[in-house]
């Protein structure tokens, strides 16, 4: 049996890098998707829980309709680490900013009563 041509080998070893770098993106693009914090994945309308302190805080989204929900996002401003947008927000009472891990964003938030 004659070896492979030489052009089908090139065609393998370019679809073996192909799909290398398909499931590398996959990969990447699964542990940052699963690696967003609640206050970069939340909306508008959304309700959040503080498990962290004050000075600390942790928000994590929870039902509207939970003895947990203390804030509810009345506004969201991503790639900013401003809060002072927050003054603006008629409804706002309190600013939580986060900032790294590739996005920051400012949540406008109102107590829930």
């Amino acid at each position: 049996m004659p070896p492979p041509a030489r052009s089908s080998r090139v065609k393998k070893k370019l679809i073996s890098i192909a799909g290398f770098i398909v499931v590398a993106a996959l990969i990447g693009g699964a542990k940052w998707w699963f690696g967003q914090t609640d206050a970069e994945t939340t909306k508008v309308g959304s309700c959040m829980h503080n498990e962290g302190t004050q000075f600390s805080p942790d928000l994590k989204t929870v039902d509207c309709s939970s003895s947990e929900a203390e804030f509810e996002v009345v506004e969201k401003f991503d790639n900013t680490s401003d809060d002072s947008k927050c003054e603006t927000v008629k409804e706002a009472t309190i600013s939580y900013y986060q900032k790294g891990q590739g996005h920051n964003v400012v949540l406008c938030l109102k107590e829930v009563a």
